[in-house]
């Protein structure tokens, strides 16, 4: 891989991933200029999400045949396109519509690059090629967030979209200097392979625990721009998107997951200390203040990404065959808690208000800490019969 090929992929999955949450500090307005429900608002960044859930079982019967370049750069093209649509459409069916469609873009341009890193890097530099890619999702998930909500304050909610359009066909040339014969590395699962996954009881357990974390994360992220609005009618759609700069804390828990592991002696304690830090942030956003909200967003993503970055190295650690079906379904369990989050709490938020929006997370976190307990006990006994064995 190039240096100039390797700095525009990183480039363009920041840009994807802005694109992927640009829509979430600023749905209370689009709910306010288009007279729509918490429901109807919050679609707005569901649908681009949805299809993430679904693309690592599905999405390698339609990848297989392409290169990563072809692929990314096709994809960036739609992607551009409809966000430049998106910009100048006026009602919202049609909204939504060219949001759901752009949903469809996100996997595929997510798939080929990580295909690409691992085709084209170094086998000794692979690791780090690929940590400097989850360090620009996160980085593209906060900028998204932030400055569309500083566009919007100062140029209006449309500037932003068209700006992203524009960005992502740059990045559509820009990577005119990808290797062509890089072909997608991506491995189609049997539904044996899967369900002999899910039986296995550290699998299960791993699985369902980072489902409810991100469907904490998600839904907390989702609602909290309505709750702030709320607060402050006249809050502007700036703070909501700094208040997300906590955000960043993924980028230096990545980093320091080995030194996390050692501290604590073995995985499944350092996870379940990453959760219990997780839950101390709900419990902090139930003080309604932006100075202690803002604070708290860091200890809130510092413990989801301790659970998380821990959680998906453990995957490759208990897979010793099948580990690209093992961390497909991981990331299927992800996004797919992850887009039930940004949506099925909104119930009990419109209903009973953010207080029991909070304990209802908090009832997650406390799931999520007892199925990583059980993880425990299930590698433990997993281990001592691998030694019977030997």
């Amino acid at each position: 891989m190039t240096d100039s090929a390797n700095k525009y992929i990183y480039f363009t999955t920041v840009v994807t991933f802005c694109s992927l949450y640009a829509a979430q500090p600023i749905q209370p307005l689009f709910q306010h200029e288009f007279q729509l429900t918490h429901f109807q608002a919050i679609l707005f960044t569901t649908l681009m999400m949805a299809p993430l859930g679904v693309a690592p079982l599905f999405y390698g019967y339609l990848l297989e045949s392409f290169s990563a370049k072809v692929m990314v750069r096709w994809a960036l093209f739609l992607l551009g396109i409809l966000e430049i649509f998106f910009s100048l459409a006026g009602d919202y069916l049609t909204l939504l519509a060219i949001r759901a469609t752009q949903g469809l873009m996100i996997p595929a341009i997510l798939t080929s690059l990580m295909s690409y890193i691992s085709y084209s890097s170094p086998r000794e530099k692979v690791q780090h090629a690929i940590a400097t890619y989850i360090a620009a999702t996160i980085l593209g998930g906060f900028l998204g967030r932030f400055l569309s909500g500083l566009c919007t304050d100062l140029f209006g909610w449309r500037f932003f979209f068209f700006v992203l359009g524009l960005l992502l066909l740059v990045n559509c040339y820009l990577l005119k200097s990808m290797v062509r014969d890089a072909k997608m590395h991506y491995t189609r699962p049997k539904l044996g392979e899967i369900v002999s996954l899910l039986k296995a009881k550290e699998f299960f357990w791993l699985y369902t625990s980072i489902f409810c974390l991100f469907f904490v994360f998600a839904a907390l992220m989702n609602f909290l721009p309505f709750e702030l609005k709320k607060i402050n009618p006249a809050f502007g759609e700036t703070g909501i998107g700094l208040l997300y700069l906590g955000y960043s804390m993924g980028i230096v828990v990545s980093l320091n997951t080995r030194r996390i592991i050692k501290r604590f002696g073995n995985e499944s304690d350092a996870i379940g200390a990453g959760i219990l830090v997780f839950g101390v942030g709900i419990l902090c956003f139930m003080i309604e203040n932006y100075i202690v909200m803002f604070i708290t967003m860091f200890v809130f993503c510092a413990g989801l990404f301790t659970a998380h970055s821990l959680l998906s190295g453990f995957v490759n650690k208990l897979a010793r065959q099948n580990k690209a079906i093992a961390n497909g379904l991981y990331i299927s369990f992800y996004y797919t808690g992850g887009t039930l989050g940004s949506v099925l709490p909104g119930a009990i938020f419109q209903r009973f208000g953010w207080q029991a929006f909070l304990i209802q997370l908090f009832t997650m976190i406390c799931l999520a800490l007892f199925l990583t307990r059980r993880l425990k006990i299930a590698v433990k006994k997993s281990e001592e019969a691998d030694v019977a064995q030997s």
